[in-house]
């Protein structure tokens, strides 16, 4: 339950906020590790510092005794010994006779103290050791004997009081513990201040949003001056943007040309109605008007139907029924079933070729069916129809030609539109819903092919299905 709050209120931050309690925790991680090493290396420098001074002091000391004639001689010459002092108040030195231990000279209180310091380390000439004193004076001290020039030797006790060092060190600590929060402190404000200066598009992009609304589609975000991740991102959502627009551009076409289509058979079936119930009729009238009402009905369950197979086709909401389909053979059966119709035109419909490939054989079927019914309903009469199927290393094609009045190059792009017309007037007559095109893209588009459309200023128009290869990889465009 506390984790799970925990995780609502991180939730709930702004992203600045959250880029900004990070750096504060890493800048404390980092930080920290570096105070700690900081620490110790100070320290370390400082002991350092202590022996090279105590090492040094040690053999000018031994120098000035080996010049001192006998032990009785340290007390006269006791300015000799305090000149190695002169500016270090922190050393201390004690000199005793090594046989009776008796003190020859000091120099300071707690160099008497070092004399008798803890033996916790051999004496030696070389060896340093650290305690502290009854009032908490922390030393360091060298001690030894040395020779003076009568052979007789001196015991010596030099210490380096380390207060100042502690002092150093305690600073050290006071200032970083006053000024590492308000270092943090800064890191997180910099890095808050930063998030939000460099997230400003991101609230532009909220705003934006906030704002686009069905008459407003048209807005672009400015991608120049954005960092690269930023960048990536405007130029996303304004390709998303304009995906939105252009179908709802196209869902805005479809509903005025959906409710066009509808409006004709309606009115004809309302008009005909009326006219035959403004007076007494017979039978055969009666008859005669219900069968074109049947026709009318026809014509709009067939729009339906086709409007139904799109917006499946388009959503794929019926898997395809992925079989090994001969393109030569169903061209055929399509010719044959559409000969009637092609005869009547003194038309002939010819099929050249062959290939196989890997499809729904219904809905294959279909498409050239709409191709073929196509290109007999615009050819000249007296014309040959050619459907030429050939295979290439990653595709095959089917080709549908035929020979009419030419299509201006304007409507090629748009000869697939759903409900979208080259001469209106004349597909309504013929009893076309402007849908077959669009049909046959969407089959091609549900197997991850394609449909073209050419037509040459002669008249030769070619309508062509390129589907993948069987053992294409998917990854290949057809």
């Amino acid at each position: 339950m506390t984790q799970g709050w925990r995780f609502r209120y991180w939730s709930r931050n702004s992203l600045a906020t959250r880029i900004a309690l990070a750096s504060a925790f890493f800048g404390f991680l980092t930080t920290g590790c570096a105070i700690v090493a900081g620490f110790y290396a100070l320290s370390h420098q400082l002991d350092a510092r202590s022996t090279a001074e105590l090492l040094g002091k040690r053999d000018l000391l031994m120098h000035v005794l080996s010049e001192i004639p006998s032990l009785e001689a340290v007390s006269p010459n006791r300015h000799r010994f305090g000149d190695l002092l002169i500016g270090h108040d922190d050393l201390h030195l004690a000199l005793a006779d090594t046989a009776s231990g008796k003190i020859l000279t000091s120099f300071s209180p707690i160099a008497t103290q070092s004399t008798s310091a803890p033996d916790t380390f051999p004496v030696s000439s070389s060896s340093i050791q650290s305690w502290t004193t009854a009032t908490g004076d922390r030393l360091s001290t060298i001690r030894g004997s040395s020779p003076v020039a009568n052979g007789m030797t001196v015991q010596y006790y030099l210490s380096l009081d380390r207060r100042h060092d502690r002092r150093l060190l305690g600073g050290f600590i006071k200032t970083t513990v006053v000024g590492w929060p308000l270092l943090l402190l800064v890191v997180a404000l910099g890095a808050w201040l930063n998030a939000r200066t460099s997230l400003a598009p991101l609230r532009h992009f909220h705003r934006l949003a906030a704002s686009i609304g069905a008459k407003s589609l048209s807005q672009r975000i400015s991608s120049s001056g954005l960092p690269p991740e930023l960048y990536e991102l405007a130029e996303e959502f304004n390709r998303m943007l304009e995906r939105i627009n252009s179908g709802y551009r196209r869902l805005q076409d479809f509903s005025g040309e959906l409710a066009h289509e509808m409006r004709t058979p309606i009115a004809t079936l309302m008009g005909r109605t009326q006219v035959a119930l403004s007076r007494p009729r017979t039978s055969a009238e009666f008859r005669e008007v219900l069968e074109g009402d049947v026709e009318e009905l026809e014509r709009l369950s067939r729009l339906i139907s086709d409007m139904l197979f799109i917006a499946r086709a388009d959503h794929n909401e019926d898997p395809l029924n992925h079989e090994r389909v001969e393109l030569a053979q169903e061209a055929r059966r399509v010719a044959d079933y559409l000969s009637l119709i092609a005869d009547e035109r003194g038309l002939a419909v010819e099929v050249a070729g062959t290939a196989i490939v890997m499809a729904d054989r219904l809905l294959v079927d279909r498409a050239i069916t709409n191709l073929v019914s196509n290109a007999i309903r615009h050819a000249m009469t007296e014309s040959k129809i050619h459907v030429a199927i050939s295979a290439e290393d990653n595709s095959v094609t089917l080709a549908v030609t035929n020979h009419g009045d030419a299509i201006p190059p304007q409507h090629l792009e748009r000869i697939f539109d759903r409900f979208y017309r080259v001469d209106s007037g004349r597909s309504r007559l013929d009893g076309g819903t402007g849908l077959g095109l669009a049909i046959v893209r969407s089959i091609m588009v549900a197997h991850g092919g394609q449909v073209k459309a050419r037509s040459s200023a002669d008249g030769e128009t070619t309508f062509t299905l390129i589907f993948r290869a069987t053992g294409a990889s998917p990854s290949e465009p057809p």
